[in-house]
């Protein structure tokens, strides 16, 4: 099909420009920009007039809840939720029933995916067998079934020998693994960030020496490998010192942050308010400010939205009990913006961090506008303001700290390959 999208500002995070730009789509592909291509005849034309049009959004952490709990959450409702929320290509971790650590698992996750015709779905395949910390799975078989790389997700390795052979076996064949720092016992039993607080709430804490004394670990096994280390959901002051000075050193590393960690902080839990209990948990505003700070100096690559669909029943425990977790997806572009704004930052700079940015820790061709590349594209209002309630979320999970937030950027259509999978408000032309 062919798509003309006229008067837009065309926003390239990678090439650091915001133009006004016509954009021709032919057979899944941007055609030309600008002008039309000799002969060119659109099949439809969306008037972006006040519109921005932007890399489709690339999320590097997002739960897609199957197999196996889909009573949170179905491949349909959280592609559907991806879309709506500007979306074209995600990453999802290994951790559902059975978990990911067999290349049939992961070639049933992809081909239900495709058939969808959605987003883009990178899987991430465990590290180890069943996420055990024990047993390192076979990655190159994983890897030829659609893995990007490899990861433990949430269940930290409390054995340094596994991990120090898994990532000499990463390094072997040129992999990429995904690891959150957080030291298995520090951590252990932990709902709340350690501080004033959690101790005024009884609640048992995480300290920041938990992600720091795993980071050193990771860093010290990383110089004896070689191996290629993304890290994900830093959390503290501390852990974003470590990995400046671990890029200063010249380390191979990437690492990221979620869109929650970027405006809430521990007092925001209010009185046990469960949909503040994440994962990592909330840390202090100082902590906040330090991440604020990494991606303005170019610490920390890219932001995720964490998306993690959680049941209603799930959040109606005591805070210590709840299911930590919170949908994301459709809030990604707009806490992006968000941020942008409360700190000044330019927007093509802000979305490099969604687009671009995240498109290079995968290694693949994504999250910029360049004649020849896919029609991945968000076309989104930056003016319009939209209210977070249960009602409008596409997303199975409906639970979010964000409810009731009243949020900028409203995404006005979503495309993938060329194909419009989402639109809100164009009229047909």
């Amino acid at each position: 099909m062919k798509i003309h999208i006229q008067r837009g500002t065309l926003i390239d995070p990678a090439a650091g420009t915001e133009e006004q730009h016509d954009v021709y789509i032919e057979a899944g592909k941007i055609a030309a920009i600008g002008a039309p291509p000799a002969g060119y005849q659109a099949d439809r034309t969306l008037d972006a007039r006040g519109l921005m049009v932007a890399p489709g959004l690339v999320d590097l952490s997002a739960r897609l809840r199957e197999p196996g709990y889909e009573h949170k959450a179905t491949l349909d409702s959280e592609m559907s939720a991806a879309l709506a929320g500007g979306v074209t290509a995600l990453v999802c971790p290994p951790d559902t029933d059975p978990v990911l650590d067999e290349a049939g698992l992961v070639e049933m996750l992809k081909y239900r995916a495709g058939k969808l015709a959605r987003a883009h779905v990178h899987p991430l395949g465990a590290l180890t067998v069943g996420l055990q910390g024990q047993v390192i799975t076979e990655m190159v078989s994983l890897t030829e079934a659609g893995c990007i790389g490899f990861t433990q997700a949430d269940a930290p390795i409390a054995d340094t020998q596994v991990l120090l052979r898994a990532l000499q076996y990463a390094s072997t064949y040129g992999y990429a693994v995904w690891l959150r720092p957080q030291d298995a016992w520090l951590s252990k039993g932990g709902v709340a960030a350690s501080g004033a607080l959690a101790s005024r709430l009884g609640l048992s804490g995480v300290p920041a020496s938990a992600e720091t004394i795993a980071l050193h670990t990771l860093f010290e096994l990383t110089r004896v490998t070689g191996a290629r280390v993304h890290v994900q959901h830093l959390s503290s002051a501390a852990g974003v010192a470590l990995v400046r000075a671990a890029k200063a050193e010249g380390l191979p590393l990437t690492c990221d942050v979620t869109a929650n960690h970027l405006h809430l902080i521990d007092m925001d839990i209010g009185y046990f308010d469960a949909q503040f209990r994440l994962d990592p948990p909330l840390r202090q505003q100082r902590d906040r400010e330090a991440i604020r700070a990494g991606l303005a100096d170019g610490t920390i690559d890219a932001i995720c939205s964490q998306h993690t669909p959680v049941d209603d029943d799930e959040k109606l425990l005591p805070f210590a009990e709840a299911t930590p977790g919170a949908t994301g997806l459709e809030l990604f572009l707009s806490l992006t913006v968000k941020w942008a704004q409360e700190v000044r930052v330019p927007l093509a700079k802000a979305l490099a961090h969604v687009t671009s940015a995240p498109a290079a820790v995968m290694q693949r061709e994504a999250g910029r506008i360049a004649v020849g590349a896919s029609a991945d594209l968000c076309v989104f209002d930056p003016h319009a303001h939209w209210r977070v309630e249960p009602s409008v979320l596409k997303s199975q999970g409906h639970n979010t700290p964000f409810l009731g937030y009243e949020l900028p950027a409203v995404v006005r259509a979503t495309l993938v390959a060329g194909r419009v999978g989402y639109e809100r408000g164009f009229e047909r032309a």
